[in-house]
């Protein structure tokens, strides 16, 4: 794949994130915690992608994103730790929100995983800016 092709991918793959971001601000406005918690892990997600569409890395499993992402990004010192810390969260909980159907989260914890994933974007929007 061509250089221009990555960028292409990669703009593709961050709208998307930022269109599950947009989406989870919207279902937490409408009272739908669980729904905008899963939304924040898929922005922060397909973010992950659209990094690693420079590599020519992508996967069905969202773990092999995960730990890909991780071991180019984050345990190489591109990505502050912190970025480690927010995807397992928004990952338990999404996985939690998804299976458990007993799950409840409040809304200020959806509050709070919105703010990180917003966090998330930015960290990774200003690394594409120098792509």
């Amino acid at each position: 794949m061509h250089e221009n092709e990555k960028k292409a991918l990669s703009n593709v793959r961050f709208e998307h994130a930022n269109e599950c971001l947009t989406a989870a601000q919207s279902l937490l406005d409408s009272s739908n915690y669980k729904s905008a918690a899963n939304r924040s892990y898929y922005a922060i997600f397909h973010a992950m992608r659209a990094v690693l569409a420079f590599d020519g890395i992508d996967m069905k499993h969202h773990s092999g994103i995960i730990s890909e992402f991780r071991r180019l990004y984050i345990k190489t010192g591109i990505f502050d730790a912190k970025l480690s810390q927010i995807i397992s969260i928004l990952f338990d909980i999404r996985t939690e929100s998804d299976y458990d159907d007993f799950f409840i989260i409040s809304k200020q914890e959806v509050e709070e995983q919105i703010e990180n994933a917003k966090y998330f974007l930015k960290e990774i929007e200003r690394f594409l800016l120098t792509k």
